[in-house]
């Protein structure tokens, strides 16, 4: 990455540093590994704002409190209706995975902020994490033979016994498998990052560009959530896919 290189997109605050003191080492290094440092500012933030609404439970709970039971409460009911009562034990996997993708999100809208999934290197390493640990959920649920046997599909029919149809479903499952990682950074990364660069733009037309560049900027909220609840809709979706499911919860 260039500082000096011409970009649509708006200036951060380490770009702006790293351009006006381009000797400095540190700001430099932090420039080119900034996606990372605003994702460390994101933690900080979240932190700090779990630890308060967390410090003084109450059987009453304030205002910070009731707000962070409301998001539990939600996504606990957003995991279970599509996992069933299994899912309860993803919530704060998945829970962690929204709140942490929307602040993310959002943090691009913020003057002199860069989001850190625009870029790719953030929405991959996510999506690893959740590749890897649906690969793990799903040799723990069905052992590794059997997830093998799930790859292969079900039912099988009479073209079983030519072992034809069961090594192309478990070839073509696998190929799906690892194509997931990527169509799911791909996704989250595009959009973001072309909301970066719509806003950007519109606000190299001055004045008369503030009409559609409040109306972006609106939009770009709202997708945040969406790319938020995407993302996490489909990693319950995997999840769902590789866990036994009882018939109460079929049903």
């Amino acid at each position: 990455m260039n500082p000096d290189a011409p970009s649509t997109e708006l200036p951060d605050i380490f770009a702006i540093l790293a351009q006006k003191f381009p000797a400095n080492p540190l700001l430099k290094f932090v420039y080119l590994w900034e996606h990372i440092v605003f994702s460390l500012i994101i933690i900080l933030i979240l932190g700090v704002f779990s630890y308060l609404a967390c410090r003084k439970k109450s059987m009453i709970p304030g205002r910070l409190q009731s707000l962070f039971e409301i998001f539990v409460a939600g996504i606990d009911d957003f995991v279970c209706g599509i996992m069933g009562p299994k899912g309860r034990r993803f919530v704060p996997f998945i829970g962690t995975l929204f709140i942490y993708i929307l602040f993310m999100n959002l943090l691009g809208l913020v003057p002199f902020m860069r989001s850190p999934t625009a870029s790719w290197s953030t929405t991959m390493s996510l999506s690893l994490c959740v590749f890897f640990y649906v690969q793990y959920t799903a040799v723990k649920e069905l052992g590794f033979w059997g997830y093998i046997d799930h790859l292969a599909g079900k039912p099988r029919g009479a073209l079983a016994f030519t072992l034809v149809m069961p090594l192309f479903m478990l070839f073509l499952h696998i190929i799906t498998e690892l194509i997931r990682p990527l169509s799911l950074s791909l996704r989250l990364r595009g959009n973001v990052w072309g909301d970066e660069i719509l806003i950007g733009l519109l606000s190299s037309f001055g004045l008369k560009g503030l009409p559609l560049l409040f109306f972006n900027m609106g939009m770009a909220v709202l997708t945040a959530f969406v790319q938020a609840a995407v993302f996490c809709l489909l990693s319950a979706i995997y999840f769902a896919l590789v866990l036994e499911r009882d018939e109460e919860t079929v049903q």
